[in-house]
């Protein structure tokens, strides 16, 4: 049995490294090409970002990848004869306490790279190391106080009930639902700090927006996002009563107030659609495959790994192979995703207007270095969203800029700027 779950495993590890390889093969031929949506400069940029990260996800992948061997083949049986407490809660909250340091540590050098390496070279990176180390602390207290005692009551449940896959579903999908609500205004506020936008066209126009789909909020925010990354956001978060509309500083030094209300009519149209409601559906359908078969694991695979079937053992199972299962889904929820984006750059278009929504995805992908080109694979296994390109087209806009079926332009400076490439001379 064991051979069978390394096997599979090794399958999953190979597809995915395959994937990320054609992405850098891709991104490198194109990135040299004729450049659209932005600047020769600023395409060949962004097309190097996307090969940095990706490089750097390789060796991660390929970490990962010994790191799950080495759990299955001698690291569980090794954290088994470390932690030998009384009591099988404890045991068990102990055993995944180590079991979640020790792959914390090793993935450690890649986040710092990745933030300090790579997103500074970029000019991303705006997060000292001071705060970076804040941000640690705060997150590793949630998870040992949090973390630990949903670890606790999950091992309770495997102890105590023989259908325990399906109590412990209901478990995990009842404390994801409560993040969802507890988030904007409990867990983001530990990080960030969120001010009220102030009164004013902006906060009058979205209010309009919100009202015309029946959306009752907790507030409009501005939140520091500025003081960690460079890149534009906003989110609607929460649910219920704690639904909050926010607005990232740089997304608001960046855009336009038509520009921002057609971004906030995009993602009214996600509320309009109920697609939160559809990804939390998702979420469970998945949530509840996962523990069903790995509620049937059977002992044989744990004798074969050298310890006992006990609840620290099956939990830490369940994550090491979540992400299998999760990626043998990925295809079909990105393309709901996909799908669901669509519609909501429609809505976004009908409250905003196509040119704004159109000129603000524009500012977007060219602020956020994001390369608009990608490998077909990497579209079809992990794209959330549609590629840029085809959003623009969808909204009736071509790759340079020029109305589809009319003869008006878009202006022709700043990001509407084609310059000679010889980037890749």
């Amino acid at each position: 049995m064991l051979e069978t779950v390394i096997g599979l495993y090794s399958l999953y590890f190979i597809l995915r490294f395959y994937i990320s390889v054609m992405q850098i093969g891709y991104i490198n031929q194109e990135k040299c090409k004729a450049p659209v949506l932005m600047s020769a400069e600023k395409y060949f940029t962004a097309g190097s970002y996307a090969v940095a990260k990706e490089r750097l996800s390789l060796i991660e992948m390929f970490v990962d990848y010994l790191m799950f061997l080495w759990w299955v083949m001698a690291g569980f049986a090794w954290l088994s004869g470390v932690v030998q407490v009384e009591g099988t809660l404890l045991n068990a909250v102990l055993f995944l306490y180590g079991f979640i340091a020790i792959n914390y540590i090793v993935g450690l050098p890649f986040e710092l790279y990745q933030t300090f390496k790579i997103d500074e070279a970029y000019g991303f990176n705006k997060m000292t190391l001071g705060v970076y180390i804040t941000d640690t602390i705060k997150s590793a207290l949630m998870f040992f106080i949090f973390g630990g005692a949903l670890f606790a009551f999950l091992a309770w449940i495997i102890t105590h009930f023989a259908m325990w896959w399906f109590w412990g579903f209901v478990l995990i999908f009842a404390v994801a639902v409560l993040i969802n609500v507890l988030y904007p205004t409990l867990i983001a506020p530990i990080f960030n700090k969120f001010e009220p936008i102030e009164e004013g066209e902006l906060k009058e126009e979205i209010t309009k927006l919100m009202e015309q789909v029946g959306l009752k909020s907790d507030g409009i925010f501005r939140m520091d996002a500025s003081k960690r990354d460079s890149r534009l956001n906003a989110y609607f978060g929460g649910l219920g009563k704690s639904k909050r509309v926010v607005l990232f500083d740089t997304l608001l030094e960046k855009l336009n107030t038509k520009e921002l209300l057609a971004v906030l009519g995009h993602e009214l149209g996600h509320f309009s659609h109920g697609d939160i409601w559809k990804n939390i559906g998702l979420m469970g359908l998945l949530l509840f495959i996962a523990f069903y078969l790995f509620g049937h694991l059977p002992e044989s695979l744990f004798l074969e790994m050298g310890v006992m079937q006990h609840a620290g053992v099956q939990i830490a199972m369940l994550l090491v192979l979540l992400p299998l299962v999760s990626f043998l889904f990925t295809p079909f929820m990105s393309y709901v995703s996909r799908h669901n984006e669509y519609a909501a750059d429609e809505f976004g278009s009908q409250m905003g207007g196509r040119e704004n929504l159109v000129s603000a995805l524009l500012k977007l992908i060219t602020e956020n270095k994001a390369f608009p080109k990608s490998h077909p694979l990497v579209i079809f296994f992990y794209y959330t969203h549609p590629p840029v390109l085809e959003r623009l087209k969808e909204l009736g806009y071509d790759a340079t800029g020029i109305v589809v079926g009319e003869e008006s332009e878009l202006p022709k400076e700043g990001i509407f700027t084609f310059i000679g490439d010889d980037s890749c001379k």
